[in-house]
């Protein structure tokens, strides 16, 4: 469409909107959507309040999205009721309703399209593709649509042998913007099934929700770029040299990535488990394409390499079982009744909570040492990620507790020290 033709257009509509403003029936339909629009005003807050008391019995959450769409569009919607009573008056009455038509339709391509993506969670690709859907319903109900396709085509550019018009352009902005929020949103739903899934182990659910939202993201960019007329074949230059600079620069990146998918398939770590790796203990509380999140018992928070991982000595507290034995050594004096020091040590450790009851705490005789005969107190328990180091004092507190009760002494190193004085008389003569 040439620069003529959209000047001849402007001037066309603005001789249409100079001789209908001068008409009644013009006036008469402007009038009732002005009345309407101010009915709707006074209308709107007295619907609102009790709407919303009622929408929150709602006990579903996609019933509660919905009803809170609806309400945000109870103006708009009270408007168009109104304005569809007027346009069905005038229309038995055989009086003209151009203006009264389009506006309905615009306000229901309105209405439906923000009700269908209020029910997003994500409100800015909602508002995103509200706007493009409901601009393009608008052009076609005026009669627009074609002109202004026309035009944008008109409007293009050579880029090496590809030629590039604003139409393209603008289809590959609203393209984009539908597939992506499309490709999003079921990447959304298919990882929540996948993490609902109790089949799955939760390293495989992670696994499954990442290769799903980034095959989707994928495709929805191949999609994008079909449809912008954009030749992807000429990407596999861009991609081989992208594959020179990930060979060379980019090695602790796609080592990570790779170390990260090695350590989702084998399993041998994976969310809730607790591990150590060098002077870290903690819970695994996320595992990413990078690294992995460990939360420690001082709630400090650590980002371990993926490849760190896999390349260095790693305690899993919890790979095959939930179940830790700790180990404490014990002295007692050797005047004490051994058999009665090591039923009050067991007793002591089984009266702790977190301590497993099977298998059972035992004492054990270690040795003799120098002042006092050495014990070992051998426990379980089922939950690492609360701690070791604190239950361990706890059931050494309610060891001391029953040796103090029952009299049982606890030895600590004791030297004697001699000194001999020497005449320094004898030592003269010793000297002679």
């Amino acid at each position: 469409m040439s620069e003529e033709k959209l000047i001849e257009y402007a001037i066309q509509l603005w001789q249409w909107l100079a001789a209908s403003v001068t008409k009644t029936e013009i006036q008469v339909q402007f009038a009732a959507l002005v009345l309407g629009y101010g009915l709707a005003r006074f209308i709107t807050p007295k619907i609102s309040v009790p709407f919303g008391k009622l929408t929150d019995r709602f006990s579903s959450a996609l019933m509660r999205r919905f009803s809170d769409a609806v309400q945000s569009v109870l103006l708009p919607a009270i408007w168009l009721t109104l304005q569809f009573l007027v346009l069905a008056g005038i229309r038995g009455t055989g009086y003209p309703s151009y203006i009264l038509s389009v506006t309905c339709s615009l306000l229901t391509a309105w209405v439906v399209i923000h009700v269908f993506t209020r029910l997003m969670q994500n409100t800015t690709w909602a508002r995103l593709v509200a706007l493009c859907i409901w601009t393009i319903a608008a052009l076609n109900i005026v009669g627009f649509l074609g002109p202004t396709l026309e035009f944008l085509d008109s409007i293009a550019f050579k880029f090496g042998d590809t030629d590039i018009s604003l139409l393209k352009i603008a289809k590959g902005i609203v393209a984009s913007i539908i597939v992506f929020w499309i490709s999003l949103g079921l990447s959304r739903f298919a990882e929540a099934r996948v993490y609902k899934s109790k089949a799955l182990t939760p390293s495989v659910q992670v696994l499954l929700a990442k290769l799903i939202r980034i095959g989707l993201i994928a495709a929805a960019v191949l999609i994008v770029l079909s449809n912008s007329g954009i030749n992807i074949t000429a990407f596999a230059v861009f991609s081989g040299a992208l594959g020179v600079g990930i060979g060379f620069g980019l090695q602790k990146v796609v080592s990570n990535l790779i170390s990260g998918v090695i350590l989702l398939l084998d399993r041998s770590i994976k969310p809730g488990d607790v591990i150590e790796v060098g002077q870290t203990y903690g819970k695994v509380h996320a595992m990413g394409a990078r690294y992995a999140s460990v939360i420690t018992r001082d709630s400090t928070e650590f980002l371990i390499p993926n490849e760190d991982l896999i390349t260095h000595q790693v305690v899993n507290w919890s790979y095959s079982s939930r179940n830790v034995r700790l180990k404490t050594p014990l002295s007692v004096a050797y005047g004490s009744d051994i058999p009665k020091v090591i039923e009050l040590t067991e007793q002591a450790a089984a009266s702790q909570d977190r301590v497993l009851a099977d298998p059972a705490p035992r004492c054990l005789m270690r040795g003799f040492g120098d002042s006092a005969i050495d014990l070992e107190l051998r426990f379980w328990i089922a939950d690492p990620e609360l701690g070791c180091a604190n239950i361990t004092s706890e059931v050494l507190l309610s060891v001391w507790q029953n040796f103090k009760d029952h009299e049982v002494d606890i030895p600590f190193p004791q030297r004697e020290v001699r000194l001999e004085m020497v005449e320094p008389a004898k030592e003269k003569e010793n000297s002679e």
